[in-house]
């Protein structure tokens, strides 16, 4: 996987969504398939030798490379959402951003006890929607298995809060 190509397609939004924030824009990513696919693989091969039984996206972004990487390693999708869209029965948590509170939900029944699990989400800012999301996955008795994200902002230190965890936090690219 071509990394300069990937970084070139990354957007940069200062002031977003408030002042002081430079925000990663990964849409630009979508406008070239050939790098949707190289980078599904690149997630595979982070992983490789490692049983993975499902993918566990989180809304928003987490849910475009989630969906392919399940959908490249033949196993289920499980979608991690922003609180009030599931109409079944769930389980939350609230977590901090660095400019709010936010809470993401879980159908109770989305993963079966025992069951290994790989999280994606698009980015590793602080952490707090990562480690929220992997608290709900060993909630109902998931195996976390890893962490992979497209990009890693690693000066706000998130990989050092998921490291209780004791898995693989990986990403694409590092800021």
């Amino acid at each position: 996987m071509n990394q300069a190509v990937f970084l070139q397609h990354i957007r940069e939004i200062p002031d977003f969504p408030k002042p002081g924030i430079i925000f990663k824009d990964i849409t630009p990513v979508f406008s070239n398939p050939t790098l949707c696919n190289e980078l599904t693989e690149e997630f595979v091969r982070m992983f490789e030798g490692e049983r993975i039984d499902a993918v566990v996206g989180i809304e928003a972004r987490g849910f475009l490379f989630g969906i392919l990487i399940a959908s490249y390693l033949q196993v289920p999708f499980i979608p991690i959402r922003k609180a009030g869209k599931l109409p079944y029965q769930k389980i939350s948590r609230e977590y901090a951003l660095e400019y709010g509170v936010a809470k993401i939900e879980m159908h109770i029944d989305a993963i079966q006890p025992g069951q290994r699990v790989l999280l994606h989400d698009d980015l590793l800012a602080t952490g707090g929607s990562a480690e929220a999301a992997s608290e709900l996955i060993k909630e109902v008795g998931g195996e976390l298995v890893g962490l992979a994200f497209l990009l890693n902002l690693s000066f706000l230190e998130g990989e050092k809060r998921l490291q209780r965890f004791g898995v693989p936090v990986k990403s694409i690219a590092r800021f």
